[in-house]
């Protein structure tokens, strides 16, 4: 039997949504077990414990802001680039790296973006970073394009999801089980080459076992790229782009037994190769050619492969009592291949950024006189010269059992729905690099390489094994629901370091062993009270945290604790029965122990740091109206609009140190309180509106950011302030400004037939140029003007 609310209340469960509206595959899997028996037209709609918001019907009773992005979104303008697909959510920042998206880095509410670290992100509410506890950094991130929907909680989520807190939640939902036999072909071309192809069917079949559902999915896509890379006589150029596959199987499995039941399996698998580089180019470069890439950067490639499994067991223990338990398993490597600085044939050397930004060479922490600007010209490849080229090779396994028990408690006027989670959880990053030096003459040509063992540069494991509670309760009565609960982790953190020197007799044995233990206890509570049939209200209050890595967390001489933060918001949200939705936020949030990873793109010889205090404010507000399906035209006008408003500024000077006091790399160098956090524009804005009408569509998006600072001491000028000898000024290119920057995007489709459609979109229509970031190293470009045509078909 379905579990309910009070049935005079008709709005949906805050904690027991075991069905989801937006999913009819969903539905028929409940009634099959018997969920659905009972369940009137105005009764509330049940969560699995594996959705974070469930539809958006489910979102107006949620007790915190968030958004759910469903797959006709995701589809409107042809997105595979989750930047993208999130420009319409309030409160969300990016810096955009790669222009593709492969490599996101995601901001909710002013917490730091690099690559999302701050973020639990989870498909299918199971954890998918590489390595959520040792390297959370999202070097893998779940496609967008392949999935049908997303969910974001920015305010709420701190009790149920870790082990990042202080951010929010970023739930991808992928392809689910069919409610019939039925199934999926898209296909598109655009620009650079651009070729997508994603297909899926599934069925289910009754036995005298139960039922049996199958899913098979294959998600393809490459890219030539958008960027040009410099000739020399000896290297005709190559491409800039990647290629990605993803096939996915699923399988459930519904027993006939006496008790409700149900088994899940998902096995899927990501290979990915992308000619990417970390270097930009000059910022007099750009001027001149923003898509240019130097010849130094012919080597650069990442390859990586990526394993993500689950199984899952749900019973029903009674009519008010679940548990479901999921053994997760997840596996990925990378061999990111890259240029990692730049030499003279005299053994001086400087990194790449200061290059970009006209630095000489530097030996022994001295410059060397005469050589201004001339690491710039080895890059283009007009100068004799040395560049090096690190492998950073890399392994990464996280895997775990968690287990979710909802019961619920119907006492009269007051009605409790409690939920209680505990999972063990291990994860680790193994390292194992090298550097190769190409000895390049005055024409760029390569005439001489020395290859290393791997192993040589950096060879260690980061290890995490963490135990995780959280325990919450909803307790409504009359129009109020306020949700008490609070979170605890238990991290232990191992750090290897094995020998480096192959002549020696400990290269690649365990030299050193540091360890350490982190306790997080995260309290917090919500309220959201039920105006009438088109107001709620809601406010919160949480305790989040942002752990450091294992690195960091054991070091002996300055051990890094975890970053925590204060989260409160107050909001009001809207919706009736003719389509208007609404919602105003007031947020703020205060930041302790700022972590700081070890060089924001920096060159790999700082530290990981607690930079100090942050605090951030702002106003987040939504709006959503069809007008002409309220007044009944001929046609439907589709309208939306996202603006934001933040500040977020540093409460605390910023103290950056490099290892044994040598230059300090990271961006927060010579940060001062009242100053701007990095790449958090004071506001941004998107809007968005359709026509349709009969068999046709055309839709029009627009998102404008204002210029950000792209380091914390809030410098238009590219140096950094204490980066030299002895906490001297010197050049670097990721310091400065970042461009503002409008975009359009514009799409059409044309249902042929209820099988068939036809799509054409074109994304950033008036093909702006604008640096988009200055990380890893230097200015980087937006993605250019892209139009590409497709197909849907449904069988």
């Amino acid at each position: 039997m379905l579990m309910r609310l009070n049935p005079n209340k008709k709005r949906p469960s805050l904690r027991f949504n075991f069905v989801n509206k937006a999913c009819v595959a969903c539905a028929t899997a409940a009634a099959a077990i018997g969920l659905g028996a009972d369940v009137e037209a105005d009764s509330p709609i049940d969560l699995t414990p594996f959705q974070v918001i469930g539809s958006k019907e489910n979102l107006h009773f949620t007790p915190g802001s968030g958004y759910y992005i469903d797959d006709n979104e995701i589809l409107l303008h042809n997105y595979d680039n989750i930047e993208q697909v999130m420009r319409r959510v309030p409160g969300v920042y990016f810096r955009t790296e790669d222009g593709f998206g492969i490599f996101p880095n995601i901001s909710f509410r002013g917490v730091g973006s690099m690559r999302t670290t701050k973020l639990t992100v989870m498909e299918d509410g199971v954890l998918s970073a590489p390595a959520p506890y040792s390297n959370p950094a999202a070097y893998y991130t779940p496609t967008s394009g392949r999935m049908s929907g997303v969910e974001i909680l920015k305010g709420s989520s701190q009790i149920q999801y870790g082990p990042q807190t202080t951010g929010g939640i970023l739930n991808y939902l992928s392809t689910p089980l069919p409610a019939e036999g039925s199934g999926r072909v898209r296909a598109s071309f655009g620009s650079n080459n651009d070729q997508r192809f994603h297909s899926y069917y599934g069925d289910r079949f009754v036995t005298d076992m139960g039922e049996f559902a199958v899913l098979l999915e294959i998600y393809y896509r490459q890219n030539d790229g958008f960027k040009s890379i410099d000739h020399s006589p000896t290297y005709k150029g190559g491409d800039t782009g990647f290629r990605k596959s993803e096939p996915m199987l699923k399988l459930a499995w519904t027993p006939n037994t006496n008790v409700n039941q149900q088994f899940e399996l998902k096995v899927g698998y990501s290979d990915m190769t992308a000619d990417e580089t970390y270097l930009g180019v000059s910022t007099g470069d750009f001027a001149d050619d923003p898509y240019r890439r130097y010849v130094s950067t012919q080597f650069d490639t990442i390859p990586t492969e990526h394993w993500r499994t689950y199984l899952r067991h749900s019973i029903d223990l009674g009519s008010q009592t679940r548990l479901a338990t999921t053994l997760y398993y997840n596996q990925f490597s990378r061999s990111w291949y890259k240029l990692h600085d730049v030499r003279n044939l005299s053994g001086g050397a400087t990194s790449l950024a200061e290059a970009l930004a006209g630095s000489p060479f530097y030996s022994g922490g001295n410059a060397v006189a005469g050589t201004e600007g001339e690491p710039l010209q080895v890059l283009r490849g007009e100068a004799a010269g040395i560049w090096r080229v690190r492998n950073n090779n890399r392994e990464y396994k996280s895997y775990g059992a968690e287990s979710v028990l909802q019961h619920r408690v119907d006492g009269g006027e007051v009605s409790h729905s409690f939920e209680a989670g505990l999972r063990l959880h291990k994860d680790y990053e193994d390292r194992f690099q090298q550097q190769d030096d190409y000895e390049v003459d005055a024409n760029g040509n390569v005439v001489n390489v020395t290859m290393r063992q791997p192993g040589t540069q950096d060879n260690r494991r980061g290890l995490a094994t963490a135990l995780a509670f959280y325990a919450r309760d909803d307790i409504s009565w009359n129009q109020w629901t306020v949700s008490p609960g609070f979170r605890y982790e238990r991290i232990r953190y191992t750090d290897r370091r094995r020998g480096m020197n192959p002549a020696s007799a400990d290269f690649n044995q365990v030299i050193a062993e540091n360890k350490g233990t982190l306790d997080i206890f995260a309290p917090g509570v919500a309220a959201l009270y039920d105006i009438n049939a088109n107001w709620v209200a809601f406010a919160s209050v949480h305790k989040g945290f942002s752990l450091p890595n294992p690195g960091a967390a054991t070091n002996a001489n300055n051990p890094i604790g975890a970053e925590t933060s204060i989260g409160s918001e107050l909001g009001v949200r809207f919706r009736d029965n003719q389509g208007l939705r609404a919602e105003l936020v007031l947020f703020h949030t205060d930041f302790n122990d700022l972590i700081v990873p070890d060089n924001i793109g920096g060159a790999g010889t700082g530290n990981t740091e607690n930079a100090g205090d942050v605090r951030s404010y702002g106003l987040e507000a939504a709006l959503s109206y069809d007008p002409g399906r309220t007044n009944g035209w001929d046609f439907n006008t589709p309208f939306q609009l996202a603006f934001t408003w933040t500040d977020a500024t540093i409460r605390s000077d910023v103290s950056a140190s490099g290892t044994s006091g040598g230059a300090v790399e990271s961006i927060f160098a010579g940060g001062e309180k009242g100053n701007r956090l990095p790449y958090i524009a004071r506001y941004q804005i998107s809007a968005g509106a359709g026509i349709e009408w009969s068999r046709f569509g055309v839709y029009l998006d627009t998102f404008y950011i204002p210029s950000t600072y792209a380091s914390a001491n809030n410098s238009e000028a590219e140096v950094n302030p204490v980066g030299g000898a002895n906490n001297s000024p010197i050049p670097d290119a990721r310091f400065g400004k970042n461009d503002a920057y409008f975009l359009v995007d514009l799409s059409a489709r044309y249902q042929v037939n209820d099988k068939l459609a036809l799509t054409l979109s074109a994304q950033n229509l008036l093909d702006r140029e604008y640096i988009a970031s200055r990380l890893p190293h230097g200015p980087r470009p937006g993605h250019p003007r892209f139009v590409s045509v497709g197909m849907v078909m449904d069988f």
